[in-house]
């Protein structure tokens, strides 16, 4: 099968034709429809050891398909069942896992895979797609079920005031249920509007350039400070950043990926008695009410997708996304060729 391989530092991924995998007693056998580029899979490239990403590994952890073949002690999927597939593989026993929260096994790992045309899961990581959602978009469940618990774990209550950082795709889809869930305003910041129309097509109030005067600004548009900050980017100073903006006794979510540490006075966190909590991953409850949200709404996640792409476009456009671009979510599809 064809699949894009990582080498190494530096290197740009590599097409390459590998064996195709074979499932395993509890494991599903997918053909690849969609995956999604992840700003995580570009982290991962840059700081594999971090990671425990290796030479001739697979990226690629947003993805859905159809099931092509199951394992001996699969019963509950079949051959033909188009499904997403929640990266998190657990043990599949232990009181995380029975409780469908396998991020928090003590024996989870993010699965990748997706980058190529076939991939083996556990059919335990697996969900059925609508009969209506097209297979493709299937692979937008992944980073939706994300948002979804990074507004779940903010506390987020109907009228609060958010301000986003980073109009990347959890940015926008943080936007999307903070809008759901009932914020009375939602305002995006970024360094630049590449991506003000979307925040607004997927349910932001509002957008603004992030730098010294977003304070004041995001007060011109709500009449007071944020209740909720989400640190959507993961650079290093965005922590204290987040803290001089909110409200006392507001929340500051931290989101986004920073690698190698931070540097971050907590005075100003501790003299407002900030809240400040952490959201990484979801559990499964989540990842199926994010398949449900991809169906029919007034605000649709399916506007992040700018882009899909064959294989043969997968290293080019991989390292064109490490630089700031005007593209959202880049979907690697079967279809693109």
């Amino acid at each position: 099968m064809k699949a894009a391989v990582f080498d190494g530092v530096g290197q740009p991924l590599r097409i390459d034709h590998v064996d195709t995998p074979k499932p395993a007693a509890d494991e599903v056998l997918l053909k690849i429809a969609a995956c999604g580029i992840c700003g995580s899979d570009l982290h991962m490239t840059e700081d594999p050891v971090t990671f425990g990403l290796k030479p001739q590994d697979v990226l690629g952890h947003e993805f859905a398909g159809e099931i092509i073949a199951c394992g001996a002690a699969v019963i509950d999927l079949k051959p033909g069942d188009r499904v997403a597939v929640a990266p998190m593989r657990g043990c599949g026993h232990c009181d995380s896992c029975r409780r469908g929260e396998p991020a928090w096994c003590a024996e989870m790992r993010l699965i990748g895979g997706g980058y190529a045309e076939y991939a083996t899961v556990a059919a335990r990581q697996c969900r059925a797609l609508p009969d209506d959602l097209p297979m493709a978009e299937g692979a937008l469940a992944e980073p939706l079920a994300v948002a979804l618990h990074v507004v779940i774990r903010s506390g987020l209550k109907p009228g609060d005031r958010v301000l986003i950082l980073g109009a990347g795709p959890i940015g926008l889809l943080v936007a999307f249920w903070a809008r759901r869930y009932g914020a009375g305003e939602v305002i995006v910041a970024d360094l630049g509007r590449y991506q003000e129309a979307r925040a607004i097509t997927l349910g932001a109030t509002g957008f603004a350039v992030s730098g010294p005067g977003l304070a004041e600004e995001f007060r011109e548009k709500t009449g007071a400070a944020p209740d909720i900050v989400f640190e959507c980017v993961g650079k290093r100073g965005l922590l204290d950043f987040s803290c001089r903006l909110v409200r006392a006794h507001g929340t500051v979510v931290g989101v986004g990926l920073c690698v190698g540490g931070d540097e971050w006075d907590p005075f100003a966190a501790l003299s407002k008695e900030i809240h400040l909590v952490f959201a990484v991953f979801f559990n499964m409850a989540e990842f199926e009410t994010a398949l449900d949200a991809l169906g029919p709404g007034r605000f649709r996640p399916q506007a992040l997708i700018t882009d899909r792409i064959g294989f043969g476009d997968v290293a080019g456009t991989f390292e064109a996304l490490r630089r700031r671009t005007t593209q959202c979510k880049v979907l690697i599809t079967a279809e693109a060729g």
